[in-house]
């Protein structure tokens, strides 16, 4: 066996600490931007928000006041660059290259460290499902050991209000964890006395059993409802599959009787735990990060204000360099000192101009978008809306494909329309008859228009989608109109037939 020595040249591409933390800021939504910063001025004492006065209105201001022009904030920008934060401090007589004397902090950055940032969601305050449930156990009047058994089963119960658990494993589960020693037939008599909380039809095992619960709610209320119970009992799949023909002639019922099943059946509610608290889910609020308004048919873009917090490195830590930069000893202790105030400040500017170029990215995004959909922001009609992939958006703004990606997944702009996602305006391109290339996009909301004005008894199949669809132009096969209708989430012919 040899040993030989060789020189192999690869080519490496690594991101820098600073273009790691530019990419996390693009994905930070607005409504979220504000905690991040805070994060940031409490752990680096060398960054603050430009003036007192200024951080304690940024704190208490409406998020959709007071939002600066693009140019306002470009200006702003270049006033703040002109000023030389601290490069002009010459600390070259405490820094040396290989000095062995490296302090612990140094090894260290707790600004830019591997873990992930924390993100702040709002939460609602109010009563959870489970909290709903567990305070009704108090009617069963159990014992400890059956409340044990209660708790177990309720605690198994998913976030739509079914029990999709087997009795078996709520058995096995008891006896492992709770040490309660039980049976099958045990748990089962606890889950039917659970099933008769509010809200009705919970801890069902499954949409049949949920939908009869809530029919024998409105039975032992006096409604008369047997003829839909026979129908859910012994044809379920046909009332899934909308086979109401079947439904008629099994039950011997005329048009009206049939046509009264169907309206008490479809008045249940299939998740009856989705209207009760919330479990362990943030509340989701939009914050538009970009604003556009049609002033005299002239479209006008802004950030929002909360996009562009005005920051500045520490005033105290800068005259800090130059009072150790006036002192005569150079000691061990005081290099350590420079070291760290040298590496704060760094980290600050290294935040500062990562929110600055977070903007820039923004708006030469949105404005790239804009110009683009011109006609869209003008009247608010999605068959406007041109061909326009993310490559499209990359080469008019310069930027990678992955960052006009970024943009368009996590932000939102608000029109006189209504409030979108970026990634809304992004679709492929389609050919017409005559040749001229049109959004996808324009094709689906035609499409949409059609499936909204068929008769409800006798609903388009997509063949017929497809014919209509090509005697307007627009060159599609069958199978590509089947595409974009399961892509708007609307269900086959069959399944949209009413009676």
């Amino acid at each position: 066996m040899s040993l030989s020595q060789s020189l192999q040249q690869k080519l490496l591409q690594k991101l820098s600490p600073q273009q790691i933390q530019l990419m996390k800021l693009l994905q930070v939504p607005t409504a979220n931007l504000e905690e991040r910063i805070k994060e940031e001025l409490e752990e680096n004492p060398a960054l603050e928000v430009t003036d007192e006065d200024a951080a304690d209105s940024y704190d208490e201001k409406d998020e959709f006041a007071d939002n600066s022009t693009a140019e306002d904030e470009y200006e702003s920008e270049n006033d703040r660059d002109k000023e030389d934060l601290y490069e002009n401090i010459d600390i070259s007589d405490y820094v040396h290259e290989g000095d062995d004397d490296i302090a612990d902090y140094k090894l260290r950055d707790d600004n830019y460290g591997e873990q992930e940032e924390k993100t702040t969601m709002p939460y609602k305050v109010e009563t959870s499902f489970y909290e709903v449930l567990e305070a009704q156990l108090g009617m069963l009047n159990l014992d400890d050991r059956q409340y044990k058994i209660a708790e177990q089963i309720i605690g198994s119960i998913d976030e739509d209000g079914y029990l999709r658990r087997e009795t078996a494993a709520i058995v096995d589960d008891l006896a492992f964890r709770q040490n309660v020693d039980t049976t099958d037939r045990e748990v089962e008599e606890i889950i039917s006395r659970i099933q008769n909380f509010d809200p009705a039809g919970v801890c069902a095992r499954n949409l049949q059993e949920c939908l009869l619960l809530q029919l024998e709610r409105h039975k032992r209320e006096g409604k008369d409802v047997d003829t839909a119970v026979h129908a859910l009992t012994k044809y379920f799949d046909e009332f899934t599959k909308k086979h109401y023909e079947k439904i008629q002639r099994g039950l011997n019922l005329t048009d009206d009787e049939l046509r009264e099943v169907m309206i008490q059946i479809t008045k249940l509610n299939p998740k009856p735990g989705g209207n009760v608290g919330e479990i362990n889910k943030a509340e989701s609020y939009i914050v538009p990060d970009f604003f556009i308004y049609n002033n005299a048919s002239k479209l006008e873009l802004t950030l929002n204000s909360k996009n562009a917090p005005e920051l500045r490195i520490s005033e105290g830590y800068r005259d800090m360099l130059k009072e150790y930069d006036r002192g005569a000893k150079k000691d061990r202790r005081q290099k350590e000192a420079v070291l760290f105030i040298k590496q704060k400040i760094d980290a600050a500017k290294w935040f500062i101009d990562a929110i600055k170029q977070r903007q820039h990215t923004l708006m030469s995004t949105m404005t790239a978008i804009m110009n683009h959909q011109y006609d869209f922001f003008l009247t608010g009609d999605e068959t406007t809306l041109r061909p326009m992939i993310l490559k499209d958006i990359a080469e008019k703004t310069g930027l990678d494909i992955s960052t006009v990606s970024r943009v368009a997944n996590s932000k939102f702009v608000q029109t006189e329309f209504g409030t979108y996602r970026l990634k809304f305006f992004f679709s492929e391109s389609l050919t017409t008859d005559s040749g001229e290339e049109v959004s996808t996009r324009e094709v689906k909301k035609i499409l949409s228009n059609l499936i909204e004005a068929e008769q409800k008894k006798k609903p388009l199949s997509d063949e017929r989608l497809t014919e209509l669809l090509q005697e307007k132009g627009y060159n599609i096969a069958r199978r590509t109109v089947a595409k974009y209708r399961e892509q708007l989430n609307i269900p086959v012919a069959r399944l949209r037939k009413e009676l």
